[in-house]
């Protein structure tokens, strides 16, 4: 089945003396596969393990996976004894110096960098991996599932214009056929026909143009990762396509060309998204 690069996906859950987890998927357009965390504290010796199962299952994308924990609640409050005797001892040095009489007070000395913070529980991710890992697939689950069904949509759009496709060079070739032999009826001297056939005659490209279609539609039935063989094939039939509208003699057959073109154009932009 193709899919898409593009996707996300989510899931989240309550784990006992941690808090809510949420886990986000999201994925975009990439060369490679490429994974980007944002974790919280404590997690990030799990990327490794999330990496392995991202990659395990997606061949092309960029993923970025972010972890967070909602609901945590403060243990208590830290007071940074050391910071403070250092910052009193400093603040005392310079009264005496300059002889500044303004008294210290508890206001501002808890307002001093550093002193107070909430104690929490930081989650160890050694031991929070068997807990985290059945949201973390979920999550991995639905944005596959994004992807499967934009993959789907975007395959029954690449078969219909690669239809429109065909159809354009069925009637290019017959009108090529009829144009000709009215152009050659026009031409008296036979080094002239032979001339003008030369360089007119488009029917390799026509056939090339046929296989690279059948190829691509071919492909389409496959599926699996096939986005870079679908990016070659288009870019052949858009080579193919420019030497048959630039040899082309007939104003008819040079229009279907340019809209061959166009066509083949936005089946490579819709290609670029396919893994």
């Amino acid at each position: 089945m193709i899919s898409s690069m593009t996707g996300f996906g989510s899931d989240e859950a309550e784990i006992d003396s941690v808090g809510r987890i949420g886990v986000e998927l999201r994925c975009t357009n990439h060369k490679f596969t490429e994974t980007v965390f944002h974790l919280p504290e404590g997690m990030i010796s799990l990327e490794d393990k999330l990496k392995k199962e991202i990659e395990s299952r997606i061949k092309r994308g960029r993923v970025y996976c972010a972890i967070n924990i909602k609901g945590q609640m403060a243990q208590g409050i830290f007071v940074n004894r050391r910071l403070l005797k250092s910052y009193l001892h400093e603040l005392n040095a310079i009264k005496r110096e300059f002889k500044i009489n303004d008294g210290l007070n508890l206001d501002s000395l808890i307002r001093l960098p550093g002193i107070l913070a909430l104690k929490e529980n930081r989650p160890a991710g050694a031991h929070i991996w068997e807990k985290l890992k059945p949201i973390f697939m979920h999550a991995l689950a639905n944005l596959l599932k994004a992807r499967q069904k934009e993959g789907m949509a975007l395959a029954k759009l690449l078969k219909s214009r690669g239809e429109s496709l065909k159809k354009d060079l069925v009637f290019i070739k017959r009108r090529f056929t009829i144009a000709a032999r009215i152009k050659i009826n026009k031409i008296h001297t036979e080094e002239e026909r032979l001339s003008f056939l030369k360089g007119a005659d488009i029917a390799e490209e026509i056939d090339r143009l046929c296989f690279h279609v059948k190829n691509f539609q071919q492909k389409l039935v496959q599926g699996q990762a096939i986005g870079k063989e679908l990016d070659f094939i288009t870019q052949e039939m858009q080579r193919e396509a420019n030497t048959l509208a630039a040899k082309s003699f007939d104003l008819i057959i040079s229009g279907r060309a340019v809209g061959m073109k166009s066509q083949i154009e936005k089946i490579r932009e819709q290609v670029q998204n396919i893994e």
